[in-house]
């Protein structure tokens, strides 16, 4: 803890070296996005297994404290995504570390150029759904629909604590710079730049199709046509049945958008909550049960994500989840 504690005091007290604040922007907006995705997974999976739910999760979205995240969420994905970039091209090209102020520079910059017309694009979506004078969640509401991630995360946390203190006293701790445990380190240097690069683009495009060409507002407007299906309607205005002409709409064959949410599903779950290990680890170094129990939570969570995230895309949603859907739309007065 008190190494965290000097990471912030430092970092508050060194001002101007870009260096360090792309460190700690990288690490922010790297926790901001894990954070989103838990949320997002565990919401996406209820159109599957608890459609009522989903309804709920997606109204919280469309409340204004969930739209002002939506926009830190949308700058953390760019700077983190380019960002990672910068630090993947540079570790591969040792030559070129002489430039790494002037390319942090660079990742600012285009950040900035690529937010002000994805702003622009979100912000209409915004803008067309509050002149139609909608129904929002009070407050209360949305903080209630919170309390399901509140006690996962608490649990998972206390989950992974016992478990460390009772390996701790089961197993040996390893000693460090093990041959073994280098090569592990390794394997995982190399998937985090690996990934990320398969990641971009998978994320982008997902960020596009979701946030500019139909924003969340449009998951519950009947009538409209479900983005990447060839003109599907969301005839009940239900995200559920948005969700579900999405995944089930076939590409020669094939269910294109599933298999696309999985790849993504799958690099992003190991990606993310690797990095959330490298971030908790450095702050626990001196703490071995509390550094076991950081690593312990990340695989908890990466697992907790991949079944599911897998098992929602594996199911199906017919005509019954529909239903259901529309009858918690009516409960919650959106109706």
């Amino acid at each position: 803890m008190s190494s965290l504690v000097t990471t912030v005091t430092e970092t508050l007290r060194y001002r101007g070296a870009i260096g360090q604040w792309s460190w700690v922007l990288h690490r922010l907006s790297g926790l901001g996005v894990v954070l989103f995705f838990v949320i997002h997974i565990v919401d996406t999976s209820w159109a599957v297994f608890y459609p009522g739910l989903y309804e709920k999760a997606i109204a919280t979205y469309q409340t204004p404290l969930f739209t002002i995240g939506e926009f830190f969420l949308v700058a953390a994905v760019v700077y983190h995504a380019y960002n990672g970039l910068r630090i993947t091209i540079l570790d591969y090209k040792p030559q070129w570390w002489f430039y790494q102020k002037r390319a942090a520079y660079y990742v600012l910059g285009v950040t900035a150029l690529t937010l002000v017309p994805v702003f622009v694009l979100m912000f209409s979506h915004v803008l067309h759904f509050y002149e139609g004078d909608p129904t929002i969640l009070s407050l209360g509401q949305v903080l209630e629909a919170q309390i399901p991630f509140v006690i996962g995360i608490a649990a998972a946390i206390v989950a992974a604590i016992a478990y460390a203190a009772i390996t701790g006293f089961l197993v040996k701790e390893p000693e460090a710079g093990k041959a073994g445990g280098q090569r592990v380190e390794r394997f995982w240097w190399s998937y985090m730049r690996i990934s990320g690069l398969l990641i971009v683009p998978l994320v982008f495009g997902h960020l596009a199709m979701m946030h500019l060409v139909q924003g969340v507002f449009d998951l519950t407007v009947a009538g409209t046509t479900v983005v990447g299906t060839g003109g599907l309607i969301n005839d009940s205005g239900t995200a559920v049945e948005f969700v579900g002409h999405r995944w089930n709409h076939l590409v020669v064959g094939v269910a294109l958008w599933r298999l696309y949410d999985f790849g993504l599903l799958a690099l992003a779950a190991v990606h993310g909550f690797n990095g959330l290990r490298y971030v908790l680890t450095d702050y626990t170094m001196s703490n071995p049960t509390l550094r076991r129990a950081a690593i312990y939570l990340c695989v908890i969570g990466a697992v907790v994500m991949l079944v599911m995230g897998g098992g929602a895309l594996l199911g199906s949603i017919d005509s019954s989840a529909i239903d259901m859907a529309i009858e918690s739309q009516v409960r919650l007065g959106l109706r």
